[in-house]
């Protein structure tokens, strides 16, 4: 039996993969740096490769043999010291690592992208083929994604890449060790540290549906296509309602205007400098707050008969898995 790569093996969304391709029978190798948290991969019968995507030859070793690549590994921050370093590993470590599947005879890829890259609208929720720009990519993650996505769709059309995109939504559920962005805010209203909220809205999906979703695009995604693989667009509040009434407390209601807050996430953002902690808010997440980031997965249920689960399950579960693990204590 070939082996299955999977990249970014030890983060929420590639543990997810991992687990559901070994419910399946694959034997399953993963790329893990060797200074990376292991938690999520402890105890799965994996094959580790260790090497890291600014280390090329570490590439070319863990795709050697492999039929299948998903390709979830990202640098996933809203804040960063140093942005140059996000470039290094979400573009050129993406291309590095697509090269050195091409020159491995690798069968299939799975590229991870994000609906970080899509652009909104304003009217209805955004597809596939909603247009965007590098322009409109607000910060170093947006941008370093969009312009990877770019990377994979050029080596596919000018080299015979084999790969399927998708394009997760917010993933949320169990496992979410780091924790996310998200992650951060869920755990972060649990404890009834969000007293208010501002007025946007996020595209909520299970963390194990996404995974679903990247099997589902193996089988049957058309290589060079994209797919979202969200689930159901809700407002901040109801997301923070829904976080609230799973842990006894009442939700917050208190409506913030994002331009007072600029200078809290200014002086945030000074700190984390000083202390390297990531800052819960910051200038750029403020920033896409200002627009609804809902989008439709109508083509990825339509074409590859992709199913996801009401949001209110990613957040309970979501809660349940950080009260179980510590975060909420």
């Amino acid at each position: 039996m070939s082996a299955v790569l999977v990249t970014g093996a030890s983060g929420f969304v590639g543990a997810a993969v991992v687990r559901a391709l070994l419910a399946r029978g694959e034997q399953v190798r993963v790329l893990l740096r060797p200074e990376s948290d292991r938690r999520n991969v402890e105890g799965l019968a994996v094959e580790t490769r260790l090497g890291s995507l600014e280390d090329p030859a570490s590439l070319a070793r863990a795709v050697e043999g492999c039929r299948f690549l998903f390709h979830v590994a990202a640098d996933y921050r809203l804040w960063v010291p140093d942005r140059a370093a996000m470039y290094r590993t979400n573009v050129e470590g993406t291309e590095a690592l697509m090269r050195a599947a091409l020159a491995a005879g690798v069968e299939r890829i799975v590229y991870t992208s994000s609906v970080a890259v899509l652009g909104l609208r304003d009217d209805a929720p955004s597809d596939e083929t909603t247009p965007s720009r590098i322009e409109d990519m607000i910060g170093p993650y947006k941008r370093s994604k969009f312009l990877a996505e770019e990377r994979v769709r050029a080596l596919v059309a000018e080299e015979g890449l084999p790969a399927v995109i998708v394009n997760p939504s917010t993933p949320i559920g169990p496992r979410d060790v780091k924790p996310t962005p998200t992650g951060r805010m869920i755990v972060e209203a649990a404890l009834g540290r969000m007293p208010g909220f501002v007025d946007t809205g996020l595209n909520v999906v299970h963390v194990d549906d996404v995974a679903t979703g990247h099997l589902l695009a193996l089988e049957k995604g058309v290589i060079g296509e994209r797919y979202i693989l969200g689930g159901e667009n809700l407002s901040l509040a109801e997301i923070l309602a829904i976080v609230a009434d799973s842990c006894g407390r009442k939700p917050p209601t208190v409506p913030l205007p994002i331009a007072p807050l600029l200078p809290v996430a200014l002086v945030a953002e000074g700190l984390a400098r000083l202390t390297g902690r990531e800052p819960f808010v910051t200038r750029d997440g403020l920033r896409m707050a200002r627009q609804r980031m809902w989008f439709s997965s109508e083509k990825a249920k339509r074409a590859l008969g992709y199913a996801p689960r009401p949001a209110r399950e990613a957040i309970v579960d979501a809660v349940a898995w950080f009260r179980e693990a510590g975060y909420l204590a």
